[in-house]
């Protein structure tokens, strides 16, 4: 049960009207309505002396629990039945209304019964009731000086039960015998909160810092931090608040790095990190975070590209032999790490940074091209063309396939830039695996379908660049036909403009 009004903590918004306000029986409402204001959940320096909190319970009272023969105050719990509660009646209907038979030096633990039982509250109900023209003293001779008190509680599912069970926690330090799940910590800390028992908030809340929680239970958690102070809130909104904005982009490119780089099982966790990043809410911080690993890592394989083809031979030979085949072995790693961002980027449709970035590489395409007219590279990294050619056609294929818009000087220069690194790798890697084959045809049909979107006049330059596509039987290369044939027809129609004329 949330604290109403009169018993909120500081800081707590007001949530509902109630009259779970414990009262003085025989004297009129209002006398403690308008007492029970003063009550607050405080700091330490609360105005009820911190001593009540910290009661020592004597052995002789300790074990005493609703023993009316030593109690010395008389609690009547009851449901209170809203007039705009459902009538239908709850779980707890056949214990609505109970009195239980309580200890005054115990249940001071809790600085609401603490503040009810202080002498300063007694002396404002005892001039209110004189006031009004009262009778009776709660402390009758009738009732044996008995302090009787009314607790009303909502009518919700086990709310008598849940009281009843924080009622004996005042009885007793050993609160990790109930307190043993975080569902029951979430029971009972409402009305710990509502009747100020501090040490059962902090073991309740000690606890759910300390377990797991399921969904709900991480909404009930979410929906009482509110009731809690700073200090004690600290810890649990930890867990569920991040501490700045962009941790989600933080956390997946942290993901990424890991998949490319660090974790022995690379296919798998490559495979859960690409999972994660499809069904990802925002696919605008999985572009963004994509796009940064794409920089790096195509920035390594350039830097290494560029001085293995421009190396510094002052050294000892044997060395520059060894930085030579560390550079290889660099350039062949990140791009297959640039192979697979790229996979991921036309995956999620966020490829036009990567698309434009590829277009702007002739000086690597440079640097390719020597490489590839070496022969250095084929004991050492073998694999090298396939991997560079593959990022190239994944890129092409979306920029052909309209999954990835291109402006027209982008698709030109895409062609441009890496129709001779196609050309060098057919004529200069052998033997020709049966997977290059396939590569290399369907590069060269991509292209092909590049330059039909161009220009006629920049078609007619590139198209002459592709004559190496030719094999020799003319019917084995459809696909270089059907270009040439295609920019012919269109050359040989009427201008158009003239029609429009």
């Amino acid at each position: 049960m949330i604290p109403n009004s009169s018993r909120k903590r500081q800081r707590v918004p007001h949530h509902h009207a109630s009259s779970t306000a414990a009262i003085i029986e025989t004297f009129p409402d209002k006398t403690v309505s308008e007492s029970s204001q003063k009550l607050r959940r405080t700091s330490s320096s609360s105005t009820i002396s911190s001593a009540s909190a910290n009661t020592t319970i004597p052995n002789t009272i300790a074990s005493s629990f609703n023993d009316p023969s030593t109690a010395d105050v008389v609690l009547r719990l009851f449901v209170d039945h809203s007039p705009f509660h459902s009538a239908i009646p709850s779980d707890s209907a056949h214990q609505s209304d109970i009195r239980i038979s309580l200890h005054s030096r115990v249940i001071n633990r809790a600085k609401y019964f603490a503040a009810l039982l202080s002498d300063r509250w007694q002396q404002q109900i005892n001039t209110d009731t004189n006031s009004n023209n009262a009778a009776e003293d709660s402390r009758s001779n009738d009732n044996n000086n008995l302090v009787h008190l009314n607790l009303g509680v909502l009518d919700d599912p086990n709310s008598i039960s849940v009281h009843l069970t924080v009622l004996q926690l005042l009885y007793t330090n050993d609160f990790a015998a109930v307190i043993d799940s975080a569902s029951t910590a979430l029971e009972i800390l409402p009305v710990a909160l509502e009747l100020l028992f501090e040490d059962c908030v902090k073991s309740c809340v000690k606890y759910l810092e300390a377990v797991p929680w399921s969904g709900e239970e991480e909404k009930r958690v979410l929906r009482l931090i509110p009731f809690l102070r700073e200090e004690e809130s600290k810890e649990l909104l930890a867990r569920v608040s991040p501490g700045k904005d962009d941790s989600c982009e933080e956390m997946l490119h942290g993901l990424i790095l890991a998949a490319i780089h660090n974790h022995p099982n690379m296919a798998f966790v490559k495979a859960f990190v690409a999972k994660l990043l499809r069904e990802f809410s925002s696919r605008e911080s999985s572009r963004m975070v994509l796009e940064r690993a794409f920089q790096t890592s195509l920035k390594i394989v350039k830097e290494s590209l560029e001085e293995y083809s421009s190396p510094d031979f002052r050294g000892d030979h044997n060395e520059t032999e060894a930085i030579q085949r560390l550079n290889l072995h660099t350039a062949m790693t990140n791009g297959k790490h640039l192979l697979w961002l790229v996979e991921r980027m036309i995956e999620l449709r966020v490829a036009d940074s990567a698309v434009n970035e590829w277009s702007e590489q002739a000086a690597f395409t440079a640097d390719l091209q020597r490489a590839f007219r070496d022969d250095a590279w084929r004991n050492i990294v073998p694999g090298l063309p396939a991997v560079v050619l593959r990022c190239t056609c994944k890129l092409a294929n979306a920029v052909a396939a309209g999954t990835t818009l291109a402006a027209k000087q982008v698709r030109m220069k895409i062609v441009k830039d890496w129709l001779p690194i196609l050309i060098v790798c057919k004529d200069n890697v052998s033997p020709m695996l049966p997977s290059h084959k396939t590569l290399y045809l369907e590069l060269e049909e991509t292209f092909l379908r590049i330059i039909s979107t161009l220009p006629m006049s920049d078609a007619q330059v590139l198209l002459q660049q592709c004559l190496s596509f030719s094999t020799r039987n003319v019917e084995d290369c459809p696909h270089l036909v059907t270009a040439f044939n295609t920019w012919f027809r269109r050359a040989t129609q009427p201008p158009q403009l003239e029609n429009l004329d």
